[in-house]
């Protein structure tokens, strides 16, 4: 089979295609034969050895979302499994004809479900529902979403009206993105080359805003701890900017908090509502209340090419590789 690895940090051209046996489903595992693969940004900060938590040890590989078919189980799994299709995050090894996941964490695929609405359903959309929930946003509340346009991003716009918030003010990176932002569900949408974008979301939100969700880090998240209403949340999610951020603590004396959120700590702290998490973005993708836009699809032998459209700050929505 083919699978997708690096040897050296730097650009796209460091993914190489290697040959590999097909690997074995272990205690507690499945094989998938994959069918498509939700190729992530943050995956171009490790290919580059830039993350703002640390190198990835060489050789590295991306990790996904991995969409497929079971085409085989592990020794103590039930083979019931066989043959359904699911979704499962994927790391190390993602970009591969076929791939191992954990059985604790795979996401049954209903009929009728595309691929790009499939291949969210084990990270990106439970990601984008928990920052909200972490927020704890209330019925009516304001929320801003930053990388409004991004592969989370849109999910969070969505995701936000249908946990009922009143309002979406998004933040985008051009203005060719704002009709985007719209269609997936913001109110008001601020480009970053608008202006001073704070006094736009001021502008916007003259009361404050109640929940942001932070994507970026670095010198953003104390701008949006600014933002914040009376008792409003900064949910940290990220450091896109490649820089963890540095909060003054006088900044979250007017009543405000910020938390941080990763999926792993999650699905470790509080497995059952991790659990509640995938179903309830599974119902929505079901029903047709979760739309994901795929703005390309992309052989897995040119997986250098989707890391360049993933660098390629025009894009919208997700970069799928397929066989």
């Amino acid at each position: 089979m083919q699978v997708v690895r690096y040897h050296d940090y730097g650009g796209p051209e460091v993914l190489k295609v290697e040959e590999a046996e097909i690997p074995a489903a272990g205690p507690g595992q499945v094989l998938i034969r994959m069918e498509a693969v939700g190729a992530s940004w943050v995956d171009t900060l490790f290919r580059r050895g830039e993350n703002a938590f640390g190198k990835r040890p060489l050789p590295g590989s991306p990790h996904g979302d991995v969409v497929g078919v079971v085409a085989a189980v592990g020794p103590d799994v039930d083979a019931a499994l066989a043959g359904q299709r699911v979704a499962a995050l994927v790391d190390p090894d993602a970009y591969a004809d076929y791939v191992v996941a954990g059985t604790d964490w795979l996401a049954p695929v209903p009929d009728g479900v595309g691929p790009g609405e499939a291949s969210v359903l084990s990270m990106p959309a439970p990601v984008a529902l928990r920052v909200l929930r972490a927020g704890r946003l209330a019925a009516g509340e304001t929320v801003l979403v930053h990388a409004a346009a991004g592969s989370i991003g849109h999910l969070l716009t969505q995701l936000a009206r249908l946990e009922g918030a009143g309002r979406v003010i998004a933040t985008v990176g051009s203005p060719e993105k704002a009709d985007f932002a719209r269609q997936h569900g913001a109110d008001v949408v601020i480009s970053y080359q608008d202006g001073d974008w704070p006094d736009l979301v001021r502008a916007a939100a003259p009361g404050g805003v109640d929940v942001i969700a932070d994507s970026v880090g670095g010198q953003f998240t104390p701008i949006n701890v600014d933002l914040l209403a009376p008792l409003g949340r900064v949910v940290l999610y990220g450091a896109e900017s490649g820089e963890l951020p540095v909060v003054p603590a006088v900044g979250l004396l007017g009543l405000r908090s910020i938390t941080g959120f990763g999926l792993l700590a999650w699905r470790a702290a509080r497995p059952e509502l991790a659990r509640q998490d995938i179903a309830d973005v599974t119902a929505h993708a079901a029903a047709g209340r979760l739309k994901v836009a795929v703005s390309a699809m992309v052989p897995l032998a040119e997986a250098a090419k989707a890391h360049e459209l993933l660098e390629d700050r025009s894009r919208v929505g997700r970069v799928l590789l397929v066989p």
